[in-house]
């Protein structure tokens, strides 16, 4: 652990840190819209990938003198864990001067919530891994490192990582945050079941298609299964929704922070949804949608990338993935975790991190990462390579998200920077689907909260900037 500063813990805490805690305390369980959660092989308990209970079982690695120790936080455990303490192993092993030591710390959201009361303490990690949506939160608060000088001291270009990942943890023209373990939703859908059904198993190119399938697809199910399962606040509904607010053309918010949800094509998105659940009723809100979709409870839902490899070894039938369906436009937001490396670390601890973080982005490592995890590869080489290109052709499902990637778009700020926005958000979605509230009256309520919760991260926002 790195001690703070006295000057940068000032900054640090006092309201900047409380509008840490509130976006952390905030988003459920993971701070983001990747819930990723593999099941179980009973098919009955979600084990969160990225967020699992419980830590790959590790031991503290020996630093001998000379070597240089980074503190690493991560937020991976279970199968995911031991995917990140390989990397972790291997590259301790392959080098004499650098020593990582991989600390689980929990959730997304317990991560930056231990984060924020270790500025508090003044004392700090050298390096952390982050959720699309708290790093944000930390760079406002000026708390993170840039990375471009280190970068030029390492000799790594970080033009090997995909553009629009290696973008969204760019501002001001520097980067702050390196994609890791990124992920898009997926459709997911049960491909004997359409089959069955005489559809093509392709799944559906857009909502209107699914929703004149649906009959078809009941008629085959039976009566006790839906069409399709959304999901709850807590497991980040406005994540999934973001994409239907962008292919009916509307958005959360824009870029300086001001709420559009109550716009007209936001409100088309909405009422669609009402209309989806409770007039054609097609859908509905699962507490799971994986572990539903697992038991044949539906027919399609909408899941993370890094779901993929539970889903598929849990269900008792041919899973199938696609892009998300259109309808006046194409919509998908990118989600996931990245890894920053925090100003408050010594000189020499900064340094050593960008040599783990130049190590984990070696094609071989990406590639590893991207088949143990189910997350995108996050370098164009990897990407590119053929023994990835081998995998998509051997796994298909897996191709889907770097197929739609360059369709994809970051996340509205409403999202990503309002404290406790994704939850405001997600609320309403639920009162939508439980409630059959109308979309216009749900969503004037909703865009009045992030208005009220918006304005002091606005005056962040003008003193330190987003693009």
């Amino acid at each position: 652990m790195s001690k703070i500063n006295r000057r940068r813990f000032l900054t640090a805490s006092g309201s900047a840190i409380g509008a840490v805690v509130l976006a952390a305390c905030g988003a459920g369980t993971t701070s983001t819209g990747d819930t990723s959660t593999p099941i179980a092989a009973d098919a009955s308990t979600p084990v969160p990938a990225d967020a699992a209970p419980q830590a790959a079982v590790t031991t503290a690695p020996v630093v001998s003198a000379g070597q240089t120790k980074v503190v690493f936080w991560s937020s991976w455990g279970g199968k995911n864990g031991e995917g990140v303490q390989k990397l972790v192993d291997d590259f301790n092993a392959s080098q004499p001067d650098i020593v990582v030591e991989n600390q689980f710390q929990g959730t997304y959201e317990e991560t930056s919530q231990k984060l924020a009361a270790a500025m508090a303490a003044r004392q700090i990690p050298d390096m952390v891994s982050l959720s699309e949506v708290t790093w944000n939160r930390f760079y406002l608060n000026q708390s993170l490192q840039a990375l471009d000088e280190l970068f030029t001291k390492a000799n790594f270009d970080p033009a090997e990582y995909v553009d629009p990942l290696i973008q969204e943890g760019t501002r001001q023209g520097k980067i702050w945050w390196i994609p890791f373990a990124r992920s898009t939703p997926l459709l997911y859908y049960n491909r004997d079941l359409f089959k069955t059904a005489g559809l093509p198993e392709t799944g559906p190119k857009t909502w209107e298609e699914l929703r004149e399938w649906g009959p078809d697809l009941i008629k085959v199910g039976g009566d006790n299964m839906k069409v399709f399962a959304f999901t709850t606040a807590k497991n980040y509904n406005a994540w999934h929704f973001q994409g239907n607010i962008w292919q009916w053309g509307g958005s959360y918010s824009d870029k300086d922070l001001n709420a559009l949800i109550d716009e007209p094509n936001a409100v088309a998105a909405g009422e669609w949804l009402r209309k989806f659940v409770h007039e054609d009723k097609l859908g509905y809100m699962a507490e799971d949608q994986s572990t539903d979709f697992i038991n044949g409870q539906c027919a399609v839902t909408s899941q993370s990338t890094g779901s993929l490899g539970g889903i598929a070894t849990s269900a008792k039938f041919a899973v199938g993935t696609a892009m998300l369906p259109t309808q006046e436009n194409f919509g998908c937001p990118t989600g996931g975790a990245g890894l920053s490396v925090m100003a408050g670390a010594a000189e020499e601890q900064k340094q050593a991190a960008v040599e783990f973080i130049k190590f984990l982005a070696k094609p071989e490592n990406v590639a590893f990462w991207s088949k143990h995890s189910g997350y995108m590869p996050a370098t164009d080489t990897a990407g590119e390579a053929t023994e990835m290109q081998q995998y998509f052709t051997d796994n298909p499902n897996y191709k889907v998200a770097v197929e739609q990637l360059p369709k994809t778009q970051p996340q509205d700020t409403a999202r990503l920077f309002i404290p406790n926005g994704d939850q405001t958000i997600g609320t309403g979605l639920e009162r939508i689907l439980v409630s059959n509230e109308p979309a216009d009256k749900v969503f004037a309520e909703v865009a009045a909260q992030l208005e009220r919760d918006a304005q002091d991260v606005k005056e962040q926002i003008k003193s330190v900037g987003l693009s």
